[in-house]
């Protein structure tokens, strides 16, 4: 499991045989049963996890309606910023949607590993700014781009995942009901006949 870990962070950066070594001891092995959390409402995010395997959902409860903002699947990294970043209690919650290996490193490890690796810290500012341009398409996306068009770059992003993940929580994050996703996709499927 740690080699695929290795060789995702191989293609941005060097790493030597002694911090191949550090990496594996930083990260732990753990297993994450369907439709558990990897983080919870108002827990401190204290860990970044990278996806061996699986799916997971990021959501928020909005007055006990759910609105899901995101999805991460293999060779992905998951984790709360927002929370991470400060060491605050999370509004956000992240789910398996699938039961999912993960690569897990605590905040504390996470340290050693900028302050370590010659490149750990190059490393974690990409793969920030990665996730940053990625939360502002989508917010833009959210204010600017109609369902239809939303439900498209999903197809697109995503074309393995239509599959995987269950429509209610696709047409949440398109920002439609179920009913409203099923019209949008005979639609898309009707157009590209």
């Amino acid at each position: 499991m740690i080699d695929v870990l290795l060789q995702t962070i191989e293609k941005v950066v060097f790493i030597s045989q002694d911090e191949r070594e550090l990496i594996a001891r930083l990260f732990r092995k753990k297993k994450y049963n369907k439709g558990e959390y990897f983080l919870k409402e108002d827990e401190v995010c204290r860990q970044v996890g990278f996806i061996i395997s699986g799916v997971m959902r990021y959501y928020i409860n909005n007055d006990g309606e759910e609105k899901t903002y995101g999805f991460a699947k293999e060779l992905d990294f998951v984790c709360n910023n927002e929370s991470f970043i400060p060491q605050k209690p999370s509004r956000q919650l992240i789910q398996a949607l699938e039961d999912s290996q993960l690569l897990v490193i605590s905040y504390t490890d996470l340290q050693t590993f900028y302050t370590t690796l010659k490149n750990g810290e190059r490393y974690g500012r990409m793969v920030i700014e990665q996730v940053f341009v990625q939360t502002l398409q989508g917010l833009n996306s959210f204010y600017t781009d109609s369902p239809e068009l939303r439900y498209e770059k999903f197809v697109k992003d995503y074309p393995d995942m239509l599959q995987r993940i269950p429509q209610y929580y696709i047409a949440s994050f398109v920002g439609v009901k179920p009913q409203s996703l099923s019209r949008i996709r005979k639609r898309n499927i009707r157009g590209r006949g």
